[in-house]
């Protein structure tokens, strides 16, 4: 049944916050703003949830490809638009419109799309998928649009993104990739490292030229470290005469010097390695993602990615044409749900999804946290992270149902 007050603008139960959860907590906001947020101290009344209901900040996907039908590489403005209505409503409040390796001509006309949705307040930004990927380690992305780096072409598209294109995900072994960094790092992009097959040795020597690249230029518009695209996937099985950059990349995590990517919808990970990379790399330096595409929350049919077509197979996103893995079909909340499943406690599994990609886009002032003066942006889940209500910049997206 719905709430006795209909639109509530306090709610009291249990916080999942910074410092961790906060069993008897209060959220209150104004318009669209919080305005108190941690232990209740009294004050107006506030809407009283279930025993062990919990409040969150709404979610951050930094990988998303669409939802709902939509595809954000092709679909056109209305689809973009139900796309993200689709995600807001599943607790997504926060997101990068991800597109997929494309013609460049495609690539500009989804920018120019993804432009106007990030100036219209439904996405945050663009994140890149390509087409400056590894062959070899290609995934779902069509090896026919797939390029090597030239600074005509990585200025061609930072250029279609208008200010808006905010990461991109580039395999370091390609020649070229030197001159990517460069043109990435000036002009606020976060270098992204996936759809590699580099050598323990070449990821080693990206992260030092970006690390290099982001203290020169002194850019500020992010958090300063890079990420890795889903860690695991699209990459080399770890070996232990060849270990590839997995290793790598989770040590370099630890150290907090990259935020590694993880899809941990039980589909693209076997949970004991989503528990194993969190021991690693410590959730602070984890961005859970869900990549879902047009096909996530879509029972059945087909769906474009980019050109490609794909459809839902169990609990898979796969490609018509191989029956290959092709992006994600679970929300962001499905995926955190599925690590606290795994062993990973459930307020660091929120502030992988939550405090840690508001770092990365340098948002963290904004959005990622309950914490007054923020944007109230939040969801009421069940104990079993079931979703009861979705509260974004202090509207109630999805209405609460408890």
């Amino acid at each position: 049944m719905a709430l006795s007050s209909g639109t509530p603008t306090a709610l009291s139960g249990r916080l999942v916050t910074d410092a961790g959860i906060v069993d008897d907590g209060v959220l209150r906001w104004d318009g669209s703003r919080i305005t108190e947020a941690g232990q209740a101290a009294g004050g107006a009344p506030a809407e009283r949830l279930p025993e062990g209901f919990l409040i969150l900040p709404g979610l951050i996907d930094l990988h998303c490809h669409g939802a709902g039908g939509g595809d954000f590489t092709s679909g056109s403005p209305a689809d973009l638009e139900a796309a993200t209505a689709y995600l807001h409503r599943s607790g997504t409040t926060t997101l990068l419109a991800s597109t997929c390796a494309a013609p460049l001509e495609d690539l500009e006309a989804a920018f120019e799309r993804l432009a106007v949705a990030t100036e219209a307040g439904l996405v945050a930004g663009i994140h890149a998928e390509g087409p400056f990927l590894s062959r070899e380690r290609n995934g779902a992305h069509d090896p026919a649009f797939l390029l090597l780096p030239t600074q005509e072409d990585v200025a061609r598209l930072v250029a279609a993104g208008r200010g808006h294109l905010t990461s991109m995900t580039y395999a370091p072994e390609l020649p070229g990739s030197d001159v990517l960094v460069y043109e990435l790092v000036t002009h606020g992009v976060i270098p992204s490292i996936g759809h590699t097959d580099s050598s323990t040795e070449e990821t080693t020597a990206a992260l030092d030229l970006i690390n290099e690249e982001l203290a020169s230029t002194g850019f500020a518009g992010f958090s300063g470290r890079p990420t890795a695209t889903h860690l695991f996937n699209a990459m080399p099985a770890i070996h232990h005469r060849s270990p590839g950059p997995v290793p790598l990349l989770l040590q370099r995590a630890r150290a907090g010097e990259i935020a590694v990517e993880l899809i941990a919808d039980n589909v693209h990970l076997h949970p004991e390695t989503v528990r194993m990379a969190f021991t690693i790399a410590g959730s602070e330096n984890i961005c859970l993602v869900s990549d879902s595409t047009a096909a996530a929350g879509c029972a059945s049919g087909t769906y474009r990615l980019g050109r490609s077509e794909i459809a839902i197979v169990g609990d898979s996103a796969v490609l018509t044409a191989s029956g290959g893995l092709a992006g994600g079909a679970a929300s962001l909340l499905d995926v955190v749900r599925c690590a606290v499943e795994a062993g990973v406690p459930a307020e660091d599994a929120v502030r992988s999804a939550t405090a840690v990609p508001a770092g990365v886009l340098g948002l963290a002032d904004e959005v990622g946290s309950l914490r007054s003066g923020l944007r109230a942006d939040a969801l009421v889940v069940s104990p079993d992270l079931q979703l009861k209500g979705v509260l974004r910049s202090g509207t109630w997206v999805r209405p609460l149902e408890l």
